[in-house]
């Protein structure tokens, strides 16, 4: 019974309407940001080949494709860091204050 009481003030705290406000804000944000990062790789697979296919240097067999394919990849793993940075900071200290204020 007093999880169920502790639930429901958690729910009516307005630090609680914040936290879910913020988090889902900054998970739309950076799920957009990926979305953007993959499919304009994917379009420009689709639309612009030769450009991926262009050497980086003369004479080279190493093409401008690979160094964008990694940092797709790399960019999927920093986006992963801030959103845990952010994570570990601001929304960890809102949950902290929202358990000290249902107690």
């Amino acid at each position: 019974m007093s999880n169920e009481l502790s639930a429901g003030k958690i729910s009516r705290n307005p630090k609680y309407a914040e936290l879910v406000r913020k988090r889902s804000g900054f998970a739309w944000a950076l799920s957009a940001l990926v979305l953007l990062i993959y499919y304009g790789f994917i379009v420009i697979i689709a639309f612009a080949p030769k450009f991926l296919g262009t050497p980086l240097s003369e004479g080279g067999v190493t093409t401008i494709g690979l160094p964008i394919g990694v940092g797709v990849i790399l960019s999927a793993i920093a986006l992963t860091g801030i959103y845990v940075y952010r994570a570990n900071g601001e929304f960890d200290r809102l949950t902290k204050e929202l358990i000290e204020g249902s107690k």
